[in-house]
């Protein structure tokens, strides 16, 4: 090994500084990794709970058809009965559809719930994970500039 004018192994230095930008590297590109499959998951969870609350609203909107066809078709027979009144069949329609309303209703409701559940299928939690890995990272950068500057700018037998 070759010694610098100072006395002190010129390939240590080096050899340290690169094994500390190996590790700093790695260690970014784990965490980028990291942000991403979480951000991924996170995204997955929220369309999984947005999928159920429109599968849900598609419920709701049937039960609000079958009654809005079965209203029309009790109209048709109201109308029939009173033309010719021996029979009452209407009723039987009409019941149908106050219970597919109810239905509706209810299947509207949970759906309501489940889309404010859902919000929007933003990564919150990756994306406040990464602000704090900037920050940290930020941080790291500086406090490493200030180490390499001090080996650099001052000889090894100066330091503190």
């Amino acid at each position: 090994m070759a010694a610098d004018p100072r006395g002190a192994p010129a390939a240590t230095n080096e050899t340290a500084m690169a094994d500390a930008i190996q590790r700093v590297t790695a260690s970014t590109q784990n965490l980028v990794r990291d942000q991403m499959d979480l951000a991924k998951l996170e995204v997955q969870q929220k369309a999984t709970v947005f999928g159920r609350g429109a599968a849900i609203a598609a419920a709701a909107a049937t039960f609000v058809i079958g009654a809005l066809i079965a209203i029309l078709i009790g109209f048709g027979w109201l109308l029939w009965y009173l033309i010719f009144p021996d029979q009452m069949f209407f009723w039987g329609f009409f019941l149908e559809a106050v219970i597919l309303l109810v239905l509706g209703a209810l299947a509207g409701f949970l759906a309501y719930k489940a889309f404010q559940k859902a919000q929007s299928p933003v990564p919150d939690q990756a994306l406040a994970a990464a602000r704090e890995t900037q920050a940290t990272i930020q941080v790291e950068t500086t406090l490493m500039k200030e180490q390499v500057r001090e080996v650099v700018t001052t000889p090894e037998d100066q330091r503190p």
